[in-house]
């Protein structure tokens, strides 16, 4: 053989015509093949849009109306009466409670019962025959300022407009008599003494249905839960050993939100801290233990993802957090009372902004632990599931 039959150069292999794109192409077809397979990851693509619009054309509305309210009438009399019939017809205020004392009065705005409370004074129609100009008081619930503005602010405008074309008042009077709102619980209407309790709350919803939902998928991806399942302990003595160490690492992220609350925005502590603090073991709790359930349900970290973010969707819109709760439909309130973070808010708001004690919290810390049993007998059930 020659030098140059040696030195003879190798033929180049030509790239196929429309390689490229036929490549490209083959990529994208076995991407939606697979997309179409994974029906977690496709329901999440079709349910959160449609969640979303729902939601938001259904069942938020910033300008509430028919807001629970409470009247204390010392004088019972025709004029008394139409001015709580035109306070209603302004359909900002819906008179659900009628009490006969001070203390009753206060004791319904402090559980949150009612959002508004009307007195009527004593003399009230004499007074204003006379021209005296008697004063109607009116107490807010300005925890949520957004809830009670529209409706104090409409307060001198529609019922007094609305009273003039009762007869018991004369024609020539302006102004027969004044409306005085007293906003209690937040009367500067800050809204960082609203919004940092509840960051308490959605904080530790996001970060504890994200740490539990990882939880078994992991060790499932990792291939270490057939090393659990070999050792001498029961379904229960996991997930409790799992769920622990979060609760402790909620407690510190709640301490580090209050603790900045109140040292940077000036957010009042007025109740009980033991009781702020047995409240958000319930709520802690109750969140770890769902996502203990989505990690059975997921077969992989994705879609364990994609379940806590899609039950933190309607947490975070339908729980009060940044729409006035009262202004939802009752579809929309009913899905909200499930849900831990509503009730949790409501709490943790009434601690720190009222000085709320158990009695005033019972309906919410009951539904809570409710909350959390149902939350825990489910994980417990679909754990042993998963095992089996």
């Amino acid at each position: 053989m020659s030098a140059t039959e040696a030195v003879r150069p190798v033929e180049e292999v030509r790239e196929p015509a429309f390689g490229f794109w036929r490549r490209s192409y083959a990529m994208l077809v076995k991407e939606f093949i697979q997309l179409r397979r994974d029906r977690v990851s496709f329901a999440m693509i079709v349910m959160i849009p449609v969640m979303q619009l729902l939601l938001f054309g259904y069942a938020i509305n910033t300008t509430p109306r028919h807001l629970p309210t409470a009247v204390l009438i010392q004088e019972d009399s025709d004029l008394a009466r139409s001015v709580l019939k035109a306070l209603e017809n302004t359909s900002y205020f819906r008179f659900t409670r009628e009490v006969h004392s001070v203390a009753e009065f206060d004791d319904l705005l402090q559980s949150g019962k009612v959002l508004f409370g009307v007195e009527i004074p004593r003399g009230f129609e004499r007074a204003v025959r006379r021209g005296d100009k008697p004063a109607l008081l009116v107490a807010a619930d300005a925890t949520d300022p957004v809830a009670a503005g529209s409706a104090v602010s409409a307060l001198n405008s529609l019922a007094l407009t609305a009273l003039r074309n009762d007869r018991g008042i004369p024609d020539t009077t302006p102004t027969p008599f004044e409306v005085r709102t007293h906003s209690r619980y937040n009367p500067s209407g800050e809204s960082a003494l609203n919004i940092v309790p509840g960051l308490v709350g959605t904080i530790l919803t996001m970060t504890m249905l994200i740490f539990t939902a990882l939880s078994v998928t992991r060790e499932v991806e990792r291939g270490t839960l057939e090393s659990l399942l070999s050792m001498p302990i029961s379904p229960v003595e996991i997930m409790l050993g799992k769920i622990i160490p979060y609760i402790l690492v909620g407690f510190i992220q709640a301490s580090l939100i209050i603790g900045l609350g109140v040292a940077l925005f000036g957010v009042p502590l007025l109740g009980s801290v033991s009781l702020l603090a047995v409240a958000s073991t319930l709520f802690i709790t109750a969140n770890l233990s769902i996502g203990y359930t989505f990690s059975t349900l997921a077969k992989n970290q994705l879609q364990a993802m994609q379940m806590a973010l899609m039950f933190f969707l309607p947490n975070i819109l339908l729980s009060g957090f940044m729409f006035p709760f009262a202004g939802m439909p009752v579809w929309a309130q009913w899905i909200g009372e499930a849900l831990p973070l509503t009730h949790y808010l409501r709490i943790v708001r009434a601690i720190m902004l009222k000085g709320a004690i158990l009695p005033d919290l019972q309906y919410d810390a009951m539904v809570m632990a409710g909350l959390m049993l149902v939350a825990m007998t489910i994980a417990v059930t679909r754990f042993r599931r998963t095992l089996d």
